[in-house]
């Protein structure tokens, strides 16, 4: 069989096996395996263990159970609420101050936790009350804290940047560093559509009835303002903590992620007592569990991606893209458009995983930076968790907030794949919002 047959049954069976229900890790490695008995020589299939083993053993991938842990402690706590409480009480005032208070929560809480599902269950499980008892609809309340929560994946420390920096032998702490820039703008973005959209809420509560309750004048003294960030402070030492061990040469990447991991169990230890058997128990099972997840789907990714790369299929591929000589700009775009399409059925490490190999070297052979285009990838992948059918972020809260149906909240989260779409324009034409910051660092 030629390249290009072997190449259309291998990517035919991996589309039946994903939408046989079968779990991503088995689908992909199912298919890998087949294929190696097939097509490749019967000694490889004795190899799998020692493929797997080794290209799990990068001294990178040991950040994220780590980062996880450090992430399932901040959650199991009640840093999002206090977080989000020492937010409004500070931005009450402002017109949709409920709104900006709710996207600034999620932007901290994820730049602290990492994880897109941990800041929507956070903040959303007391955002989204605040906010419709005080008249807000409720697609708006939880389009917002879906998009907010999509910045657990741009925000340092993401496992999908991680993933990135492996697959694309990038520099994590460039990647880092890059997402700051954007996810600054993403904040930005999502906070003055809150306060523009805060005008069309007036109108809606006006016509039921409830407009007072979104214009209430709530008053907090100077005392309470102050007396609202002590919790709050020791998560944000945590953060800038973690950074400045990270960039300025003090740890490794996998020593910064243990260290952030001790500090977060010692903090909510010491804030919130939770150091009991009882108390520690849930946070560790979570990580056990989210990082065997995810270690399951990236070695049988990486397998996947051996299998292809074995049978000249992603060569063959990315030369096909090379030799329709596109511009370098329809080329990115493209991409992205894949990207988008792979994102209505595949969660985001998945994308990563599976198409490195193919977009990666037609994008260097283009002249674009991997860390650039790994940020604006990353940006299109938020849009997959906001948007059906596999929405991660649509179905977390709908799980927090069973009383607001599927169809408002995709409604409400409609806008929001609107500003990140712009959101990848203006990355395009202004790079530097990304650069600027790895390139003042590292040079």
């Amino acid at each position: 069989m030629s390249t290009l047959q072997i190449g259309l049954l291998y990517g035919g069976a991996t589309v039946a096996a994903l939408f046989s229900g079968i779990p991503i890790a088995f689908a992909l490695g199912g298919v890998a395996v087949v294929f190696m008995m097939l097509f490749m020589p019967g000694a490889s299939v004795d190899t799998i263990a020692q493929n797997v083993y080794e290209e799990l053993a990068s001294i990178t991938l040991l950040t994220i159970p780590l980062f996880i842990l450090k992430g399932a402690a901040i959650g199991k706590s009640r840093a999002g609420k206090d977080l989000y409480d020492a937010l409004h009480t500070w931005l009450h005032r402002i017109p949709g101050g409920l709104g900006v208070a709710v996207v600034l929560a999620c932007g901290l809480f994820a730049a602290m936790a990492g994880s897109s599902p941990a800041t929507c269950s956070a903040i959303g499980s007391s955002g989204i009350p605040e906010m419709r008892k005080r008249g807000y609809s409720p697609g708006f309340a939880a389009g917002l804290v879906a998009a907010g929560g999509t910045l657990g994946i741009l925000l340092p420390p993401s496992v999908v940047l991680i993933l990135y920096a492996v697959r694309a032998e990038q520099s994590l702490g460039r990647l880092f560093l890059a997402g700051i820039g954007p996810g600054i703008l993403l904040v930005t973005m999502f906070s003055l559509y809150a306060m523009l959209h805060w005008r069309t809420e007036y109108r809606r509560a006006a016509s039921l009835g409830v407009a007072n309750e979104i214009l209430r004048k709530e008053t907090f003294t100077l005392n309470e303002k102050f007396a609202a960030l002590p919790r709050v402070l020791p998560f944000l030492v945590l953060l800038t903590g973690v950074m400045f061990a990270l960039y300025s040469g003090i740890a490794t990447p996998s020593e910064t992620a243990g260290l952030g991991a001790i500090m977060a169990l010692l903090l909510i230890a010491v804030v919130y007592g939770a150091w009991s058997l009882a108390d520690l128990k849930p946070i560790f099972a979570g990580t056990l569990g989210e990082s065997g997840m995810l270690l399951m789907i990236i070695g049988m990714s990486l397998l996947y991606s051996y299998v292809m790369s074995y049978l000249h299929i992603s060569q063959g591929a990315a030369a096909w893209i090379v030799s329709l000589h596109l511009s370098k700009w329809l080329l990115l775009t493209a991409i992205l458009l894949m990207v988008v399409v792979l994102g209505f059925f595949l969660p985001p490490v998945s994308i990563i995983l599976m198409t490195a190999p193919i977009i990666l070297p037609p994008l260097r052979e283009a002249g674009f930076d991997l860390v650039w285009f790994g940020i604006v990838m990353v940006v299109v992948m938020e849009m997959g968790l906001i948007h059906p059918p596999v929405g991660l972020n649509i179905f977390v809260l709908n799980r927090i907030a069973p009383d607001i149906g599927l169809g408002a909240i995709i409604w409400g989260t409609l806008p929001f794949v609107v500003l990140m779409g712009i959101a990848v324009v203006i990355l395009s034409v202004f790079p530097a919002i990304a650069m600027w910051l790895p390139n003042l660092v590292y040079g």
